[in-house]
């Protein structure tokens, strides 16, 4: 495996700033900064009696989920209501795609709507930047998880949770466990805290389930589970691809808790006060026992509040850098 995406201008406007949100690769540590803080002074919009702000009124919000989802989905709502945006969700997976449509198709269907954005999440990798290059100058896209490749947004609100529990990133020992192979959670999780300065990242899964070449990440690979976990500040659980593996890539998923499940005592090998991640939904007795996933040291639901301020500050920032370029190829045409 080696990392897809070359650094894209396709992201960014001519000024460098988010125009499109993809992918994390490639992007300067000084951008990621900047989501991270926007996210924090959206925060405290959802302490409000009234849980909104204007920086969206007028625009509309194109949600076109190829596949299904509901978390992700639903914080996408949350996120653009709260920034006074109209929203319009397609579950695109039960209606035109089934017939036929090509992807190229939905686009232009959806350009004709008007939307300002689209978020997308498709079953395919790289279906988020086909879109982006091949969509109206004026829609900005957002990446919402594409096949195994990259789940930005996933990986941005792990890291505001990581930031707002730990401080920096500059001492930290993180450990990623499970499904590393199928998991684009995985992928977005290890560039970003690569860009932010993490200098110990561990990968720890059974060898199946390792890709090739999982070192050029940065990372440190593991198939003990005890190895691995001693003396770690962050421990993320990723969900079992259940519906992404194919072939006997495990003997089974009771053999898969004995070996790799977290239960107290093995979260008892990292530090005391290691908090414990899940991009959720969790698969209880298969990746992670319930005393753990409830626990003290659980920040699993603050990941979930988190989510939606880092989807507000990544619409906001992409609509700001669309109308900075829109406003930059006026002048240049004048």
């Amino acid at each position: 495996m080696t990392p897809t995406d070359a650094k894209r201008p396709l992201q960014l406007n001519d000024q460098g700033q988010l125009r499109h949100f993809l992918s994390l690769d490639g992007l300067p540590r000084e951008l990621l900064t900047e989501i991270l803080d926007t996210a924090d002074s959206f925060l405290e919009v959802g302490a409000r009696a009234v849980k909104k702000v204007p920086l969206l009124r007028g625009k509309t919000v194109c949600n076109v989920f190829f596949e299904n989802s509901t978390r992700t989905r639903t914080t996408f709502e949350l996120a653009a209501k709260r920034l006074s945006a109209d929203v319009i969700t397609l579950n695109v997976s039960t209606s035109s795609t089934s017939k036929g449509e090509t992807l190229f198709d939905t686009l232009r269907n959806l350009e004709a709507m008007a939307a300002d954005m689209f978020v997308v999440r498709h079953a395919d990798s790289g279906a988020a930047h086909f879109i982006a290059e091949h969509v109206c100058p004026e829609v900005a896209i957002i990446n919402g998880g594409d096949g195994r490749h990259a789940h930005p947004t996933q990986g941005m609100l792990d890291m505001l949770t990581i930031r707002r529990h730990k401080g920096s990133f500059e001492n930290l020992s993180v450990a990623i466990v499970g499904d590393i192979l199928h998991s684009r959670v995985a992928r977005s999780n290890m560039l970003a805290l690569k860009t932010l300065g993490c200098p110990d990242i561990r990968v720890i899964a059974p060898k199946t389930l390792l890709p090739v070449g999982i070192e050029q990440y940065g990372v440190h690979a593991y198939t003990d589970l005890a190895a691995g976990l001693r003396d770690v500040d962050v421990v993320i659980m990723l969900r079992l691809q259940r519906e992404r593996m194919q072939g006997g890539l495990l003997p089974s998923q009771g053999e898969f808790y004995k070996l790799y499940g977290l239960t107290e005592q093995r979260l008892a090998l990292a530090k005391p006060d290691a908090i414990v991640m899940h991009p959720g939904p969790i698969n209880r007795g298969v990746e992670i026992e319930s005393a753990v996933a409830d626990g003290a040291q659980s920040v699993i639901l603050n990941q979930v509040t988190y989510g939606i301020a880092i989807r507000m500050a990544v619409l906001s920032m992409a609509m700001s850098g669309q109308q900075a370029q829109r406003q930059l190829a006026q002048g240049d045409a004048q």
